[in-house]
């Protein structure tokens, strides 16, 4: 017999209370074979069925806290893309931190695979800290109804989850919703896991997603709005994340709200092993959404915005242009030769963030 073992990859994610529920019965039994409780979810529905029936086995091992379970599969690579498939699947699983895998053999030929999650905290813990959790999510929920429309939703959990964790290198469990819902210091991957929680509990399908930006490990969100797909980056919607050396204290940044996979290919890169969709649709983006994408040059128009969302006490706003030469004459218009202040009445300071690689203007008012 030979045994091997290896730590995974370091994802961490969650599980919806309806996805609790429906394996509570079978939680002390280890016979019970695995049940797939997952059809709705996206990632999920791009495996094989090979790698589904592993998906299932993995994700009914975590959710019963079994320290380990022989799996449907010799591959080790098949148990690793059904693991990272649960993780990007269930942005909740906060009490495991990875895996071990064993492999025996006999007679020179490989026999068993065994999959053995890597537990934070026991049973009793996890109960106690799924509470919190849950308490605090309720709260947050009370502001948005499920019936609302799925852009309401989206912008609600962007804004909302922003407004409440702040981006803190090194936080505490910061790989998991623990560090949003009752640290509130986080950092990417407690965001896109926070994200996906909260939409799953509002009826929105969404998936994390895993790269790279500015040189460095990243995660985020696909989401399924209205009919169509979407990429959302909440940690890049905190301001202090996106511009550390800003004067302006914390504000939500909507740029990644709902964008194409054009524009988020702009600055991120995806690692992500499972299929994704191109996504193409721009009716539930912010900027169109909000009335604040232009196409022409209406320096009156753009300036009135400014001057609305200044007199009515806003603390920012940001415009976003076609393409590169209408974002330069706004940039010279407004900021170089300083007409922002013919619209904004008694206006005198004010600090302006640039997003050169989505043509965007930010003005944060004083």
């Amino acid at each position: 017999m030979r045994t091997d073992q290896t730590e995974s990859a370091t994802t961490k994610q969650s599980v919806s209370k309806s996805a609790q529920s429906q394996i509570s019965e079978s939680q002390n039994d280890e016979t019970v074979k695995s049940i797939s409780i997952s059809q709705d979810k996206y990632v999920y529905q791009t495996l094989d069925a090979a790698t589904k029936t592993v998906y299932d086995e993995v994700l009914n091992a975590i959710l019963k806290q079994s320290t380990e379970i022989t799996v449907s599969t010799l591959d080790k690579d098949v148990l690793d893309n059904a693991y990272n498939a649960v993780m990007a699947d269930y942005g909740g699983l906060f009490w495991v931190s990875g895996y071990v895998y064993t492999e025996y053999s006999k007679d020179n030929a490989l026999t068993t695979l065994t999959f053995s999650p890597k537990y934070t905290m026991n049973s009793e813990q996890r109960k106690s800290t799924q509470q919190q959790i849950d308490t605090k999510a309720e709260e947050i929920l009370s502001g948005i109804s499920i019936s609302d429309n799925d852009y309401d939703k989206a912008k609600y959990v962007y804004k909302t989850l922003i407004e409440l964790a702040d981006y803190v290198p090194n936080a505490a469990d910061s790989q998991n919703i623990i560090s949003v819902f009752i640290n509130k210091q986080t950092v990417c991957q407690g965001y896109a896991c926070a994200t996906q929680y909260l939409l799953n509990l509002l009826g929105i399908k969404s998936a994390i997603i895993s790269g790279q930006a500015n040189n460095q490990t990243h995660a985020w969100n696909l989401v399924y709005l209205d009919g169509q797909y979407y990429y959302m980056d909440t940690t890049w919607g905190n301001s202090t994340f996106t511009d550390s050396k800003s004067q302006a204290s914390k504000f939500v940044n909507y740029n990644y709200l709902n964008i194409t996979s054009q524009e988020l290919l702009r600055t991120h890169t995806i690692s992500s092993k499972f299929t994704l969709p191109d996504c193409v649709a721009t009716d539930d983006n912010y900027f169109l959404k909000e009335g604040l994408y232009y196409v022409d040059w209406y320096p009156k128009e753009i300036g009135n915005l400014y001057k609305n969302a200044w007199e009515d006490g806003q603390k920012d706003i940001s415009v976003k242009f076609a393409d590169s030469g209408l974002y330069n004459k706004a940039m010279e218009y407004f900021i170089k030769n300083q007409h922002l202040v013919d619209y904004c009445s008694k206006l005198k300071t004010f600090y302006y963030m640039e997003d050169k690689q989505q043509n965007i203007l930010t003005i944060n008012f004083y």
